[in-house]
């Protein structure tokens, strides 16, 4: 199966839902191999799997805390020693196997696949005790061998020792001491000394404090007792080594056993998470068959929730093509990658959300072509790209491929889009593949009512609410809906009427209407600005005062109280707030508004310590001296 077909009937999507069921990672790798097959045999198994597993369902099934061991399987191929962990988690794994090889055993009778799969599993309970009795509480335990009860008796009586001569010599020289707790820096031993006593204790210095203010020393009464302690632990390190190299051999020597134990389990959890799916999604068992007969009853897409309406199609039996009409968004799309996903999952092996009765063809290949194939990277328009897909399916189709088409011949000129799809269908069909095919060409839709092997099948919709209904309808095809829906919503009757007629013989009319244009002359007015006026500058949504009006290019020089800045905009930008001549009473000195402004914003950049307003000053102090 490749991308495009997995990516348009969302294929990953339906493997991740699957996958959680699954109670391992053993199980869930198994699940992403997985594959649909070609294989009637194969795909009756897998469906009599899945069967055997729901029975079973009722059951507590033994696969939980059955781990993933192949990663410690790869560490014993490489000739490393196992450590404790790994080795306790190959005992529960094999505790585990003992458990569904004993679950099997009075099953052979109801749940022949499920348990003949138990055969081929070991118990190895020899291995599970030899780590469970070496091995306890995480640790190498002290009855694994003679040599290490030996060593760690050692270890023992030389710890004593140190904590009773420390215990005695805290009591002694407690007055030099920052603190009475006995601490390890460095694997040794150590009492914390006040830093100014340090010489007053006899032992060696091993650490010290950040700040300097204590001293951590080893006491001179334990360095031979530390020193043999140290000589014991190396001692168990290798000892215990010993032990776990002698288990990993053990293990070593039935690895085959262990890893086929292994594939044995992870089919196991993928064949119960396919029964745990199938009854999550209500599913039935298909009848299944190489005929190219599919009949789905009551049939839904596994991916949508919500009310998804059920579908019921039947092809293969008397005719082998359907061509399906209707609205946008009505559901024509749905169909086909519920058809595809539902032919998928039964070639995977589970069961589908229909109800049962329903019958599956097995197909050795499936194409679709749904959807915008638009290709950026190859600069393929959204048609080229489909005929690109569609040329590929030509030329691989045969009598045991289904090919799912949506609104095939779209996306070009109307006549030719019709006549090509015409074409492609007829060049399949002589290929004996099963086609389902979605249209809005009334030219596909005759052509399917004519042909004796095609059938026509309509998605239903509302005819006074205009919405879509999602159901599917064999052996109808639907009416003009773009004409009815345009009556509906209010289209005069007479233009439906033409609409219709063109339909039947494109006899269009091409009479021209002459047209008398009138045309008139717009005059704009424009406000002569005078110094003084009140003004608004829109673009800028700024009022200020006019200081010179209208210049030869007609632009107006605008004073801007609140900075003191003039500023020039063309007068059509402009609109006159108050003029001066109502602002001002007669006699009015308009040029001292400037003046006054200029000395105010003068004084107050002064007070904010501006550089430039003082240099300005400085400038007409000299200026005036010279």
């Amino acid at each position: 199966m490749n991308e495009n077909i997995k990516n348009k009937l969302e294929y990953d999507r339906l493997i991740e839902h699957l996958k959680t069921y699954a109670t391992s990672s053993l199980g869930k790798m198994l699940i992403d191999t997985l594959s649909p097959s070609p294989y009637i045999k194969v795909v009756q198994k897998r469906l009599d799997e899945t069967k055997e597993a729901i029975s079973l369902l009722a059951n507590t099934i033994p696969l939980q805390g059955v781990g993933n061991i192949q990663n410690i399987i790869e560490q014993v191929e490489k000739g490393i020693v196992l450590d404790c962990s790994n080795l306790v988690q190959i005992s529960d794994f094999l505790y585990g196997v003992r458990k569904v090889i004993n679950f099997f055993a009075d099953k052979e009778a109801y749940t022949p696949i499920l348990a003949s799969y138990s055969k081929s599993l070991t118990a190895l309970k020899n291995i599970e005790d030899d780590i469970n009795q070496s091995i306890t509480k995480g640790r190498v335990d002290i009855n694994a061998s003679k040599e290490l009860k030996r060593i760690r008796r050692h270890i023992d009586i030389e710890q004593s020792k140190i904590e009773e001569k420390l215990q005695k010599f805290i009591t002694i020289n407690k007055k030099y001491l920052e603190s009475t707790i006995i601490t390890k820096r460095q694997d040794r031993f150590t009492i914390q000394v006040k830093a100014a006593y340090k010489n007053q204790v006899t032992g060696t210095q091993i650490d010290k404090s950040n700040k300097g203010n204590t001293i951590f020393i080893e006491p001179q009464i334990i360095q031979k007792h530390t020193s043999a302690l140290i000589s014991l632990k190396a001692e168990e390190e290798l000892e215990e080594y010993k032990i776990l190299a002698m288990l990993t051999e053990i293990v070593n020597s039935k690895l085959q056993e262990i890893k086929l134990n292994v594939e044995v389990i992870a089919e196991y959890d993928l064949i119960f998470a396919k029964g745990k799916y199938a009854i999550a999604i209500d599913a039935a068992m298909p009848k299944i068959n190489v005929d190219g007969y599919t009949k789905i009853i009551a049939g839904k897409h596994p991916l949508l929730e919500g009310n998804v309406i059920p579908l019921d199609l039947e092809i293969g039996d008397t005719y082998s093509a359907l061509a399906i009409t209707g609205p946008n968004a009505g559901g024509k799309t749905v169909v086909l990658k519920t058809v595809g996903l539902l032919t998928i999952m039964t070639q995977l092996g589970l069961f589908i959300p229909a109800k049962d009765n329903s019958h599956i063809a097995i197909y050795s290949k499936i194409f679709v072509d749904i959807g915008d194939n638009q290709s950026l990277e190859n600069s393929l328009s959204t048609f080229s790209s489909h005929i690109k897909n569609l040329a590929t399916i030509i030329k691989q189709a045969d009598k045991q491929t289904l090919v799912l088409l949506d609104e095939l011949g779209s996306g070009t000129d109307p006549n030719e889009g019709a006549a090509l799809a015409i074409a492609i269908l007829e060049e399949l069909y002589k290929k004996q593949t099963t086609i389902i095919v979605t249209t809005h060409y009334g030219e596909i839709k005759n052509y399917s009512k004519s042909h004796p092997d095609f059938n026509t099948a309509k998605m239903e919709f509302n005819e006074e609410t205009l919405e879509p209904l999602y159901k599917l309808v064999i052996g109808k095809s639907g009416k003009s809906n773009a004409l009815y829906i345009s009556q509906k919503m209010g289209v005069p009757n007479h233009v439906i009427e033409r609409a219709a007629g063109y339909i039947k013989d494109k006899n269009y009319n091409f009479e021209k209407i002459e047209r008398k244009v009138k045309k008139i002359e717009i005059e704009y007015t424009t406000v002569e600005f005078q110094k003084g006026d009140k003004v608004l500058l829109l673009d800028k949504n700024i009022e200020g005062i006019v200081y010179q009006g209208q210049d030869k290019e007609r632009n107006v020089a605008v004073f801007i109280e609140d900075n003191g800045e003039i500023i020039k905009e063309y007068d059509k930008r402009i609109k006159l707030i108050v003029a001066a001549d109502k602002l001002y009473p007669d006699g009015y000195d308009i040029d001292s508004l400037f003046v006054d402004f200029k000395i105010r914003k003068q004084e107050r950049d002064i007070a904010r310590g501006s550089k430039k307003a003082l240099k300005k000053i400085q400038k007409e102090i000299k200026n005036q001296k010279s």
